[in-house]
């Protein structure tokens, strides 16, 4: 399993040293990747109800290893990435073929599917976030492909900002759940389902949970990421905002809803921010006359389906949300790529400008037909199958049945309108002068679209490939029986209900048509719609950020060191006033030898020397001194190898102190007296507090296990006998190296600015 995870990473290593120019003749040829993965997990088989468990030794010492699991969920999920993907792979060979960055293209989405696979697969909670946020930064660049527009740049800050704070959150519920629970294996945590029921360490993890997946699901009020996403090229928006992306909220929810089922907040909230997001999105359908951005709220609207039905949390609801994930995924992804063939043969996605295009598109317009009456809920086709258990789910909820069912009604005849919308009107009705010239699609463009609604009918016939081997294995785990699937029910109130919303989303498709003006009126609105709150918010925070950025970070070194200086010192002052404190014994005192008083008095005189003196040499003179009194210190107490490294480093900064003032304009006063006596203050203040918490120091009792641990391994693992030295070069040898290196980057950034500062004066 690790392979299949890995295989996109690799591929998208391997891109660079193909070329551009090879991949422009052989781009079709990237399909076997997703093709191939596509049918390994279509040959994997679950025997009964128990997962395939594949697990990789990783970081045993923080018990975390790559532990991925082949289930129900995510088999279904991985067919989904995978056959989308080789779709997609396909398609975008010939759409992107004369786009410079198609390699690029190809490396961003080999990537981001690996990301979506180890997401699906992944049986750790660390090692979802890390795949969760792969799939983030991934679609950020994929978003943002067309990095010269800048609304294309803002679409995809927009959905990193959104979706980064959902990682951020996710981060949140792994570490609390890793802690309580001991472990960050997720099948694990089923044993420990008191975790998640309610008290407030259920209670934080429902809510960092939620706050994810509906950032990443584009869950109202934080759904307004998505419209400005169809920025992206077509085969982005057909790939992530159809049937992976957008879909990793709702994979979560599912894959924790047997976890929360004993939390009595799950349903509730579920069933609040579902319901709201999928009717107020459907209701913005109406309003809509780009074909892209139609597509993005009946996404959205499909989205709150998804978490309105594991709200309800039935056995009935939760097979009808995995259907109803299938259904969606052929019928919009299909729905993207025929808006793609429109708008790549015609320059037009504007739908009040479309109808007629049948005789030039014939393919296209049967598959548009084909998915269209499928997310209509058309017998025989497998979006019926998903209407018909959306409304039994409703029907036989827990509570407010009536309720429930009414917005599931009212939703769905507003995505049956929605997909005669796209799927139908640019296809039918007299093709208008302006579109006489376009030319028939090339079979790469359409090839694809039909084969997603081949599968609308095929897994409408035959629904048992999805139900037996996928839905069932799932929910076999958290209930005891399974809804039967299949197509034909009988005449029922589920029936009569399915060919209402069917009539009334066809009436509606007839009599409301979409127009600027409607348009026009709905964006009105948009002064109080969540986006622009937030964007108010975040400006106001903007303002408060420039408003103590010019207070601070004002350009002089002199105040930053204040404030650092102010802020540490009242650190310290905090710890030393609200903790007990024992000071020195002062006969510790007649422990001093003359030694250390005439030291000690040197180091005085050089410190006050220093801060008085009015000459830059001499001020460094006397740090000098107050150095190479420490060396001193250092022999009287047995650290020579301290010693030897003071006189070091004082001799050399000495020496390029005096480098670099020399050429320094005379000794100014760049501040007042008050300043000075100010400044005093806070230093003194700040050695003060030093002080007293070293004499704190003193009298805590030493904790000796990792020096134990260097002065018995350093000679047995490093084989030398300087404890110091074995740590900076081999304990510590990456950190020590690091060191260096910033410190040589350093020094060649300051001769180069001395070097362009003397040809500067050369000049």
């Amino acid at each position: 399993m690790i392979y299949v995870v890995l295989s996109g990473l690799l591929f998208a290593l391997i891109l660079p040293m193909v070329g551009n120019k090879f991949l422009h003749k052989f781009a079709g040829w990237t399909t076997l990747l997703p093709l191939s993965l596509f049918v390994f997990l279509v040959s994997i088989k679950l025997e009964g109800n128990e997962p395939i468990i594949y697990d990789y030794e990783w970081v045993p010492s923080l018990n975390i290893s790559l532990n991925f699991v082949a289930d129900g969920l995510s088999l279904l999920f991985g067919l989904i990435i995978t056959g989308i993907g080789a779709l997609v792979y396909f398609y975008s060979s010939y759409y992107l073929k004369k786009s410079e960055k198609l390699l690029r293209f190809y490396a961003l989405l080999s990537v981001f599917m690996a990301a979506m696979l180890g997401l699906v697969f992944s049986n750790n909670i660390l090692l979802t976030f890390i795949f969760w946020e792969m799939t983030s930064i991934s679609s950020f660049f994929l978003i943002g492909f067309n990095n010269e527009d800048i609304k294309s740049r803002k679409s995809a800050m927009t959905a990193l900002t959104i979706t980064g704070i959902g990682g951020l959150f996710l981060l949140g519920f792994a570490i609390l759940l890793g802690n309580y629970a001991g472990t960050y294996e997720i099948l694990a945590l089923k044993e420990q389902n008191q975790i998640f029921s309610d008290g407030w360490i259920g209670g934080m993890a429902l809510a960092f949970i939620l706050i994810a997946a509906f950032t990443k699901s584009a869950q109202f009020p934080l759904h307004f990421w998505l419209p400005g996403a169809m920025k992206a090229p077509t085969p982005v928006s057909t790939y992530l905002h159809s049937a992976t992306m957008v879909k990793a909220g709702v994979f979560l929810l599912l894959r924790f809803s047997p976890h929360f089922q004993d939390n009595s907040l799950w349903s509730p909230l579920l069933l609040t921010f579902g319901g709201l997001t999928m009717v107020y999105s459907a209701f913005h359908i109406l309003f809509r006359t780009d074909l892209k951005s139609i597509l993005a709220y009946s996404t959205i609207s499909a989205l709150g389906v998804l978490v309105f039905l594991t709200g309800i949390g039935t056995n009935t609801a939760i097979t009808a949300a995995l259907i109803f994930l299938v259904v969606h995924a052929l019928y919009k992804a299909s729905l993207f790529l025929i808006t793609g063939i429109i708008d790549h043969q015609t320059g037009t996605r504007d739908i009040t400008k479309l109808k007629g295009l049948k005789s030039k598109m014939m393919p296209v317009a049967i598959a548009g037909g084909i998915v269209a009456l499928s997310s209509a809920g058309l017998p025989p086709l497998v979006g019926f199958i998903g209407k018909d258990l959306i409304y039994e789910a409703s029907l036989h909820a827990n509570n407010n049945e009536l309720l429930l069912t009414i917005v599931a009604i009212f939703t769905n005849v507003l995505l049956v309108y929605a997909g005669f919308l796209v799927g139908i009107k640019p296809f039918w009705g007299k093709l208008p002068a302006s579109l006489e010239d376009v030319k028939a699609p090339s079979y790469k463009l359409f090839i694809p679209p039909l084969i997603l609604a081949a599968l609308s009918i095929l897994f409408g016939l035959f629904p048992a490939f999805v139900s037996e081997n996928y839905v069932y294995t799932l929910v076999k785990n958290t209930f005891d029986d399974v809804i039967k699937v299949k197509l034909w029910h009988g005449f029922n109130l589920i029936f009569l209900l399915s060919i209402i919303t069917l009539l009334l989303g066809t009436i509606l498709f007839l009599i409301w048509k979409p127009n600027v003006t409607k348009e026009a009126w709905i964006k009105r609105l948009n002064k109080i719609s969540p986006q622009e709150l937030l964007e108010g918010l975040m400006r106001i925070f903007q303002s408060v950020s420039l408003f103590i950025t010019e207070k601070i970070q004002n350009g002089y070194l002199r105040k930053y060191v204040f404030v650092l200086v102010l802020v540490i010192a009242a650190a310290f002052a905090y710890h030393v006033f609200t903790t007990p404190f024992k000071f020195m014994d002062l006969k510790q005192l007649n422990n001093l030898t003359i030694n250390d008083i005439v030291v000690v008095s040197i180091m005085f005189v050089a410190i006050l020397f220093t801060v008085f003196s009015k000459s830059r040499l001499a001020a460094i003179a006397g740090l000098g001194i107050v150095g190479y009194a420490m060396c001193f210190i250092f022999v009287y107490y047995s650290a020579p190898d301290l010693a030897m490294t003071q006189f070091t480093i004082d001799t050399l900064t000495v020496i390029l102190f005096v480098l670099v003032l020399y050429r320094l304009p005379r000794y100014l006063n760049m501040s007042n007296y008050t300043m000075r006596i100010r400044d005093g203050i806070v230093a003194l203040g700040l050695g003060a507090m030093i002080t007293m918490v070293l004499l704190k120091v003193m009298h805590e009792t030493p904790s000796k296990e990792i020096s134990e641990f260097y002065a018995d391994n350093s000679y047995i693992l490093a084989k030398g006998k300087n404890i110091v030295n074995v740590i900076l070069v081999d304990f510590r040898g990456f950190d020590t190296l690091v060191e260096i290196v910033v410190l040589s980057i350093a020094a060649i950034g300051v001769f180069g600015l001395l070097k362009l500062h003397i040809k500067r004066n050369e000049k």
